[in-house]
């Protein structure tokens, strides 16, 4: 009926009441149309879900057209369950009246938003068909590609601005990066290629995941991934974000096998905490950084050259590697 128990409801309602200013309410999980309205209704207020939040958010941080077109694609996808539903809460579980030639106003308002969800998806292919062109040019130039990757906030833009000597906009906000960056670094004088990807976010719906994929492919396409953990949080939220991060990864059919862990933030907490939350998340060895400091940069490059040489040489002399990597 409302999506969270009538207790909470009432007390929501209490609170309102006692106090006289005007409030939004934001239910961290999704809500059907129905479940909304009945929210609204009770309790006199705005009701927004986790899944309008999120859009919302995306929407005030996309600046780059392919970005602003995998928004509202996913708005579209978050709207077409809610049409029907919609219009039978407007008209009291009645249908809504005819439009013109006899059609159903919610039928002409479904088929008005499959016909801009295919429109978009086709601008969407043509981008990702000029970024793999851009993809296979980069390959035949022979640059390895690092790819950061990790929860949103968890310190991906700053280590970038860091290596690449880039002054890309850093904030404690969610989601300030919505589209993919990638840059030139040198590590041991050679020549590799950076980049920077939208923050992952816990429970995020299947839709939006699918919107927003062709953003993260480019990392799919990396030679090494850095996995990038915000040490400063609470032991709780690392594990969550942490699980989360492998979830979306996993999903998106990365391989394990070339993601690097690395524990981000390290001048805002202990060593002796992080390397006991890395046994706890069966992390070994983990490569720890801070950005702000510069604190084990040198020792990163080094682990990045070493996975990169690993790399290349399973590629060009498979003799050479040893077993455990064959």
């Amino acid at each position: 009926m409302f999506g969270l128990g009538l207790g909470k409801v009432e007390e929501i309602k209490q609170y309102l009441n006692e106090n006289e200013s005007e409030y939004l309410i934001i239910v961290d999980d999704h809500l059907s149309a129905r479940q909304m309205y009945n929210l609204e209704k009770t309790t006199e207020s705005k009701v927004i879900d986790r899944e309008r939040l999120i859009l919302d958010i995306f929407y005030s941080r996309a600046t780059t057209t392919e970005a602003k077109l995998q928004i509202q694609l996913a708005e579209i996808k978050y709207e077409l369950p809610r049409v029907r539903e919609g219009a039978k809460i407007a008209k009291g579980g009645e249908r809504p009246g005819k439009g013109g030639g006899g059609e159903y106003i919610v039928d002409i308002k479904f088929r008005d938003l499959k016909r801009q969800m295919g429109f978009i998806s086709t601008r969407l292919l043509e981008a990702k068909r000029k970024r793999q062109l851009y993809l296979t040019q980069r390959s035949n130039n022979d640059l390895p590609v690092v790819a950061l990757v990790g929860y949103t906030s968890s310190g991906k833009t700053t280590l970038f601005n860091l290596l690449t000597h880039e002054t890309k906009e850093i904030s404690v906000n969610l989601f300030t990066t919505l589209s993919t960056t990638t840059r030139s670094f040198f590590v041991n004088n050679e020549k590799l290629l950076l980049t920077d990807t939208v923050g992952f976010i816990s429970r995020l719906p299947t839709y939006m995941i699918e919107a927003f994929k062709s953003t993260l492919e480019e990392s799919l396409s990396a030679n090494l991934i850095l996995l990038l953990v915000d040490s400063s949080q609470s032991v709780e939220d690392i594990r969550i974000k942490y699980l989360s991060c492998w979830d979306i990864l996993d999903e998106l059919k990365v391989e394990r096998n070339k993601v690097v862990v690395i524990f981000t933030k390290n001048d805002s907490t202990e060593l002796k905490r992080i390397n006991e939350i890395a046994k706890e998340l069966t992390v070994h060895n983990p490569a720890i950084v801070s950005a702000k400091t510069g604190y084990g940069i040198h020792k990163l490059k080094t682990l990045i050259a070493q996975q990169m040489n690993l790399k290349f040489s399973k590629k060009h002399n498979k003799s050479s590697i040893p077993r455990e990597y064959d």
